[in-house]
C-alpha cells in the first residue's frame, strides 16, 4: 500500500507523543479521578473530535491563518484561556462532593465531551502542531491532502485511545479507592486546578 511506511512511522511517533505526559493526559486523568471512567472517555472523545477538526482545518489551509495573522492566534488563545478559567471556577465553586464519581456531580457525558472538544479547539498550539507535523508524513504523490490528514488524525487518535484508556481506568480506580472513605471534594479542586494550569499555559507560554 502506498504510504504504508509513512503511516507506520507516524504511528510510532504518535505512540511516543501519547506516552509523554502532557496537558491532554493531565486533563483526562483528573477528569477520570473526579468523575469516573464515563466522564474520562467522554472528555477524551471530545479532545479527539477536536483533533479531526484541526486536521481538516490544516488540510484546507485554515490553520495557516494562525501563522500569518498574530491577532487571530492571540484571540483564540485568550478565548481558550478564558474558557478554561470559567471551567476551573465552576469546579471550585460548584456543587456536591465528588464521592460517587459522576453520579455525585451530575456531569453528563455530553457535557464532558463538549468541554474536551472546546478545550482542544481553543488551543491554537494544537492547530500549529498538526500543521507542522502531519505534512512530514504525507507521501509526495499524496492524492487528496484532506484524506491523508484525516487518516493521520485517525492513527493519532487510535494510539491515544489505547494509551489514555489505560490512564482513564487507572485514575478512576485509584480515586475510587481513595474516596471509599467519607465524601471529599478534593478531586473537584484538583480538576479545577488543572483547568487553571492549562489556562496559564495558554496565556504565558511563547508561541
Amino acid at each position: 500500500m502506498p504510504g504504508m511506511e509513512n503511516i507506520t512511522l507516524f504511528a510510532l511517533a504518535a505512540l511516543v507523543l501519547a506516552l509523554t505526559p502532557g496537558p491532554d493526559m493531565l486533563l483526562i486523568a483528573s477528569r477520570s479521578a473526579s468523575q469516573g471512567v464515563r466522564a474520562g472517555f467522554a472528555t477524551l472523545a471530545g479532545i479527539q473530535a477536536g483533533v479531526y477538526c484541526h486536521a481538516l482545518a490544516a488540510a484546507l489551509g485554515l490553520s495557516q491563518l494562525l501563522q500569518l495573522v498574530p491577532l487571530a492566534y492571540d484571540l483564540i488563545r485568550y478565548l481558550g484561556a478564558g474558557y478554561l478559567l470559567y471551567l476551573a471556577w465552576g469546579c471550585v465553586r460548584g456543587g456536591q462532593p465528588a464521592s460517587v464519581m459522576a453520579a455525585s456531580t451530575g456531569l453528563s457525558a455530553g457535557t464532558a465531551f463538549r468541554q474536551g472538544l472546546w478545550t482542544n479547539l481553543l488551543n491554537p498550539k494544537m492547530a500549529l502542531f498538526v500543521l507542522a507535523l502531519f505534512p512530514q508524513f504525507v507521501p509526495p504523490a499524496h492524492g487528496s491532502l484532506v484524506m491523508w490528514f484525516l487518516l493521520l488524525a485517525t492513527v493519532l487518535n487510535g494510539v491515544g485511545l489505547l494509551v489514555n484508556g489505560v490512564v482513564i481506568v487507572a485514575a478512576s480506580r485509584l480515586a475510587r479507592g481513595l474516596l471509599a472513605a467519607p465524601a471529599r471534594r478534593w478531586p473537584q479542586y484538583v480538576l479545577g486546578g488543572v483547568f487553571a494550569l492549562l489556562a496559564g499555559r495558554l496565556l504565558w507560554q511563547p508561541r
